[in-house]
């Protein structure tokens, strides 16, 4: 059994969100799969094990198994394509909590097609307020997580969160969003998810499923490129088509190890 180390949504080692990527799994149980995700100890680890038309693939962080992870899908991709278990031009199909995702290799770009997840507006909680220690311009929530939108960049970027108070709140996470201050991008994010042991998230592939629909909604774009601005960082290109977003970035593997 082969673990892997990635770094997902970054051309650069040491950038972008560590994904681990356990492959060739057989009978392993869910307590095993959340142990070896608390030894990673990264916010998510994949697992793979191959089925005929594709793989079972599921995420867990170190405290409990998420029903969607983008990085860790793209870095599940990434190694599919680098050891050779997919050639470069076959299709990665994963059959997951979350339906069938795909992802495919575009230049040198992954490119992951995954389910919008729209949110609806909201009464911003108590705990958003004090956690965040802003009033957000907008609160919003889907099946996930809540969304904030804040007032602008340098807002968001000096975001101080109180943990425990965003514990309390009934969702996976909190994605707290505003407008880019750059030409570069066309939005900026951070993510936190404390109740899932992951503090701030440095990219979050699938908190742009939300941002997605949201920001085409503000921008009127159907091609976006987005910033995850915490201190690692990461780009994400986007694409939006009917119920499907797709989100375009690069991978690159730190190490692999052999499980005994």
């Amino acid at each position: 059994m082969k673990i892997f180390q990635v770094d997902a949504f970054t051309n650069e080692r040491f950038k972008g969100n560590p994904a681990g990527v356990c492959y060739y799994i057989t009978n392993e149980n869910d307590s095993w799969m959340q142990n070896m995700a608390s030894e990673m100890n990264l916010s998510e680890t994949a697992f793979i094990k191959r089925k005929l038309d594709g793989f079972d693939l599921r995420w867990f962080t170190p405290e409990k198994e998420v029903d969607l992870c983008g990085h860790a899908t793209l870095a599940s991709a990434h190694i599919l394509w680098e050891t050779g278990e997919l050639q470069l031009l076959e299709e990665a199909v994963f059959y997951t909590k979350s339906g069938v995702l795909k992802a495919n290799k575009i230049g040198d770009l992954i490119e992951l097609d995954f389910p919008i997840e729209e949110d609806e507006q909201v009464t911003t909680p108590n705990e958003i307020i004090e956690g965040l220690k802003v009033v957000p311009k907008y609160t919003g929530k889907n099946k996930m997580d809540y969304i904030v939108e804040v007032e602008n960049e340098d807002v968001l970027r000096n975001l101080r969160p109180d943990n425990e108070a965003l514990k309390k709140l009934d969702t996976r996470g909190i994605i707290v969003t505003s407008v880019s201050d750059s030409n570069k991008f066309d939005f900026v994010s951070r993510f936190f998810a404390p109740a899932y042991g992951v503090n701030e998230d440095p990219v979050t592939g699938s908190a742009h499923c939300c941002l997605a629909p949201y920001w085409k909604r503000k921008l009127g774009k159907t091609q976006m490129k987005a910033y995850q601005a915490s201190k690692r960082s990461g780009i994400l290109r986007i694409k939006i088509d009917k119920n499907r977003v797709f989100l375009g970035g690069q991978a690159k593997t730190v190490f692999c190890g052999e499980l005994r």
